[in-house]
């Protein structure tokens, strides 16, 4: 019998691109495929007019506006006084674990399902454990730190993807990709000064304590991207989904019984609070559901920069519902977050674009073949109609 590699030689397996479940084959959402051929080389911006690079530019747009309703919920549900965010989204988690579970099972049987909670079972609570406490760590710095603050340094999400990904993923960049990040970020912070100048922030009860909780947040929420794409790039997304969902729901229910038993106590309950749970949780399922396949077209760091337009897009939405105005500034923040995600993409050499993850191997061998991942856009469409594949 075959000894199982523990964590530590998983994580050195990692950084080297390779992985223990790559010793046995993969159920995917279909049957696989053989390895991609390579891909011709496209000329310079030649790549923003591909269907592949609207595809990820509007669903990434889609997953921005996810965020700006789970804001815009979570600020009813503050008005409320129901200060409990593990308790918020410990709804998605639990739907995420029934919905995705027993067709894992179904897939697997229930041998293959034990020998992979076994063997992988570390992996998947290392990324529910990140992402629990990203979600946690960022809505308690608000009650700490000011608004102007926690925007800021929130952007260090991007920082934290690139360099996971640079030297554990072995991703290398373009120039113009860190351009790119250099121009949404400004943006964001064009944005920022909007919201200082037009007095949307407030003071900090302890902005250090506050300041620390984003760092801690945006880095968790760092190593919980990059993770997921590392693993939706290996795995069926139904498996990365199913096992997110169990563990986020054991880890944010252990959470939620330690450190919010008298919040629960406190919030206030009836049919509108209800439907803003509702509400927040269907975003969140959107989000969650659909964000592994950007993963797959595109990068965790492309993911980051999508979502950085939410303040934006929650600048409109609050016109009509909290009385906001649109100053100067916004637009010209949202025009340097899209410019910077447009110069992220000029210099791509390939049809497929970032989904050829260079930690899969030569033509992705070490990959699997499902929607949204290079070896099924070139083994499907050939060269001639590669610009995206289902």
């Amino acid at each position: 019998m075959a000894s199982v590699p523990g964590p530590a030689e998983e994580l050195t397996a990692l950084g080297r691109g390779k992985s223990a479940i790559d010793n046995e084959s993969v159920a995917d959402e279909t049957d696989t495929l053989a390895p991609a051929a390579p891909a011709p080389a496209l000329r310079p911006f030649q790549f923003l007019f591909t269907w592949h690079f609207w595809i990820i530019f509007v669903h990434g747009q889609i997953l921005s506006l996810c965020i700006v309703a789970t804001n815009t919920f979570t600020s009813y549900l503050s008005a409320e006084n129901n200060l409990i965010p593990a308790f918020q989204t410990l709804f998605n988690y639990a739907i995420l674990a029934v919905v995705f579970t027993p067709y894992l099972v179904y897939r697997y049987g229930v041998r293959k399902y034990a020998r992979m909670q076994l063997r992988d079972c570390w992996k998947y609570f290392l990324l529910a454990f990140a992402d629990v406490e990203g979600n946690y760590f960022v809505v308690k710095a608000y009650s700490y730190t000011t608004l102007l603050s926690a925007e800021l340094l929130d952007n260090w999400t991007i920082v934290v993807v690139v360099v996971i990904s640079f030297f554990l993923l072995r991703v290398r960049y373009h120039w113009s990709q860190y351009v790119g990040i250099v121009v949404c970020i400004v943006g964001m912070v064009l944005v920022v000064m909007a919201d200082m100048l037009t007095d949307k922030d407030y003071q900090a009860v302890n902005m250090v304590k506050g300041d620390l909780f984003v760092l801690l947040g945006a880095t968790c929420y760092g190593v919980s991207n990059t993770l997921e794409e590392f693993l939706v790039s290996k795995r069926p997304i139904y498996e990365v989904l199913a096992q997110m969902g169990l563990f986020g729901f054991l880890i944010n229910g252990v959470q939620c019984a330690i450190f919010e038993r008298e919040s629960l106590q406190t919030a206030a309950w009836g049919g509108r609070v209800a439907g803003w749970f509702t509400g927040y949780t269907l975003a969140m399922l959107v989000l969650y559901t659909t964000a592994p396949i950007l993963f797959r077209m595109s990068s965790a760091a492309f993911y980051n920069m999508s979502i950085l337009t939410s303040d934006f897009w929650g600048l409109l939405i609050g016109i009509k519902v909290f009385g906001y105005y649109v100053y100067w500034l916004y637009p010209v923040g949202f025009v340097f977050t899209v410019s910077g995600m447009v110069v992220y993409n000029a210099f791509v050499r390939s049809f497929v674009g970032e989904s050829e993850k260079p930690w899969l191997g030569k033509n992705q061998r070490e990959g699997i073949s499902g929607v949204g991942t290079a070896r099924r856009a070139s083994a499907a469409d050939g060269p001639a109609d590669e610009a995206f594949a289902v």
